[in-house]
């Protein structure tokens, strides 16, 4: 591709699949899968980005030489947009440091929030003192090229730490939504079904299937369900569907099998579990 584009680099929940420790049958013997991440690529700028640093970091960034091609701009990674302060969304950053890649001041986009948290607490305040990254705010939109740019949204999610944020990424032609954690739509100062509107795919919190999936109170993990978020947008907005891809799918989520009832729910719909390595034009 010569346009900019998006690869999905991860779709599983903060833990990934295998999850650690267990043992059912929703782990054992599976596939893996990473934390959600998602890969920006400008070929004409020869420059590359990921939302969010996984534990993962390492498989996920070999995936994004296998799309963007390793010769490909000049360094690993050009920057990273965080999310929040959830451990599968920035403890990848780790890997940047002097133990590992010893990166040259890699850009760490953030709402001031999370990166005054960064700041505040180390190893992540090692990570800047030593210069392998460098703190960037972002209060709304920035340009990462002449071709891409990026939106912060503020989403209501458990922010213990730090605000949490969705992202647009906007391209010269589609515009897409990469939001992977919230904690319901209700609560929410937007509509979700005008946010999918105005963009041309929209990759959305996918955690739980339904309520039960845990062997603990789901009430303290607050994420809309997958057949919530089917039911209102087939309910009220039926030719929006094909642009939602389901994201975040924690490890006991049934839909994660393409064999499931589950799943058939999600694509009867008209709707989708996003894949690794799918990739799509900006």
């Amino acid at each position: 591709m010569s346009d900019p584009f998006v690869v999905v680099l991860g779709i599983a929940q903060d833990g990934g699949r295998p999850q650690t420790g267990c043992r059912k049958s929703c782990c054992v013997g599976r596939s893996q899968l990473s934390p959600a991440c998602l890969g920006i690529v400008d070929p004409v700028a020869g420059r590359r980005w990921i939302i969010d640093a996984t534990p993962d970091i390492t498989r996920q960034l070999a995936l994004l030489d296998s799309a963007a091609g390793a010769e490909t701009g000049s360094s690993v990674l050009d920057g990273v947009l965080l999310t929040h302060a959830h451990m599968g969304h920035y403890t990848g950053l780790v890997h940047l440091g002097r133990e590992a890649l010893a990166a040259p001041r890699i850009p760490v986009i953030a709402r001031a929030p999370m990166l005054d948290f960064l700041a505040a607490n180390s190893p992540w305040r090692d990570l800047i003192d030593h210069g392998h990254i460098d703190p960037v705010e972002i209060r709304d939109r920035i340009d990462l090229s002449p071709s891409v740019s990026i939106t912060a949204i503020g989403v209501p999610h458990r922010d213990e730490l730090s605000d949490t944020v969705g992202f647009v990424v906007a391209g010269p032609t589609r515009r897409l939504l990469w939001l992977p954690d919230i904690d319901s739509w209700a609560a929410w100062d937007r509509d979700l079904l005008e946010v999918i509107e105005s963009v041309d795919l929209a990759f959305v919190d996918g955690t739980f299937f339904d309520d039960d999936e845990l062997e603990r109170d789901m009430s303290l993990i607050p994420h809309p369900r997958v057949v919530e978020t089917v039911g209102l947008v087939i309910g009220n907005a039926p030719h929006l569907a094909d642009r939602v891809r389901f994201i975040h799918l924690n490890h006991t989520n049934p839909a994660l099998d393409p064999a499931s009832p589950e799943r058939g729910v999600v694509v009867t719909a008209g709707m989708a579990v996003a894949d690794e390595g799918e990739r799509h034009s900006l």
